[in-house]
This record gives structure tokens, sequence and C-alpha cells, in this order.
């Protein structure tokens, strides 16, 4: 039983030497970043909206892509931009896909529902500007925003939707409302409604629907537990579904 819901959720503060870690990835990221734009492969700050935030980092392939692979940052939705994990992009764009990485505003400058929305907006943007099939990936709030864009109020555009292969939510929040009980809430601004609206694991799946929920074995258990609801619920949904 969990009775502290702050501690459910601090990774950090589980983690060895956790400050280290956002320095590395900022290094590594601007490494990549480089070594693209020498060989015109890369896109940055491509406006998919307007406000600040509301921009999109685009990776190529040497050749004409296979198609798009959208990666979304966690951060609980307050934190980091689209500049530090550039470098997860270099497998797919290896394997020839374009790959595309976007920021988005942050609480408490924005509600959920709103980035909801602005994610959806900036697939829909790259989505007009690389052909083939769409794979959607997220970390966290990331997961989280990756797996709303295919349940059932997906504010996907329906030909975007339609594109739409496979998802895989890494270590995402799929039931948001043990939020209601954290710290943290003071700056999401959840309230009961928005968090039962914006949990995929409350919504039922778009079909056809092919989902991953990717935890690692030593999180929080609280990670582990909403990995395994939103596969457990979408499978008896109808959805495809693997818990890894």
């Amino acid at each position: 039983m969990i009775t502290d819901w702050d501690d459910a959720y601090a990774n950090g503060d589980h983690i060895a030497d956790a400050s280290s870690y956002p320095g590395m990835w900022a290094e590594q990221s601007a490494r990549f970043r480089d070594t693209l734009l020498a060989t015109q492969r890369a896109e940055l700050d491509i406006a998919y909206g307007t406000g600040d935030r509301e921009k999109y980092d685009l990776f190529l392939p040497d050749n004409t892509p296979k198609g798009l692979v959208i990666f979304v940052h966690g951060g609980y939705w307050k934190a980091f931009d689209k500049s530090s994990w550039s470098h997860l992009a270099n497998g797919a764009v290896a394997k020839g896909w374009a790959v595309c990485m976007p920021s988005y505003a942050l609480a408490p400058d924005a509600r959920l529902s709103q980035i909801t929305g602005q994610i959806a907006a900036a697939i829909n943007h790259a989505a007009a500007h690389i052909d083939g099939p769409i794979h959607l990936t997220g970390h966290s709030a990331g997961g989280h925003l990756v797996s709303r864009m295919v349940s059932e109020t997906s504010p996907l555009l329906p030909d975007t939707l339609s594109r739409v292969k496979n998802t895989v939510s890494i270590s995402g929040l799929h039931d948001l409302r043990p939020l209601l009980n954290t710290a943290m809430n003071d700056v999401l601004g959840l309230d009961g409604q928005e968090a039962v609206m914006e949990s995929a694991a409350l919504l039922h799946p778009t079909l056809p629907c092919s989902i991953t929920c990717w935890v690692g074995a030593d999180e929080r258990p609280e990670f582990v537990r909403q990995n395994d609801l939103l596969a457990n619920i979408w499978t008896g949904l109808g959805a495809s579904t693997r818990a890894v």
C-alpha cells in the first residue's frame, strides 16, 4: 500500500548521483545535433504553433525516410525540453527513419489537456512533411502523452492517426488520479475531472491499436504498477499490448 505519494513518484531520490544525468544528456544531445547539422540532416526549431515552446527538431537519415518516429520527453509536464534528448534519435535515424522531437509548454503555464493538444499539433505538422508509417514513443510524462494520442479522445487528425502503427510508452503515467495526492500538483493544477479525462488507462484505445508499455525492473513500484495497468486494461478492450 502506498502512503507517501510524493515518494512514490520521486525517481531522482532513489538514483545514485541523479543530479549528474541531465548535464550528460545535454552534452550527448548537443554532439549528436552538431554531427547531423554538419551533414544537413537536422532541422531545428520547426514551429508547429505560435507559442515559444511549440517547436520540434527533425533528424533525417541519409536516404528517403522509411517513416516517422516521434519521441516525447518527460519531466512531469513541468521540466526539460527537446534539447536534452536529441541523442536518443541516433538508433532510429541510423535505421532509416526520420525522428521528430517536440518541446511543449510546461505547467503551470499550460494545463495537461493543453499539452496533449500541443503534442497532437506537433505530430500532425511533422506527419504532413514526412511520408510513411508513424511510430510514437515517449518517456514518463511523454509516455502519458503518446498513449493519449491513441486513446478514444485522441486529438490527432484522422489521417495522421491512421498512419500510427505502434506506440511505446516508457515508464509512462497512465492513471493521473494519484497525482492529485502529490505536492507537484501545486504546479500541475490537475483537478479530478481533468485527471480522469487525461488518463489513458481510463479511456478506450483507438482500434486497431498496438502499444508496448516498457518499464525498468528496478524503477519505483508505482511506475511498474502504472506500466502494467495500461497494458492489462487495454488488452481487455481489444488493443494489441505488451508489458515489458
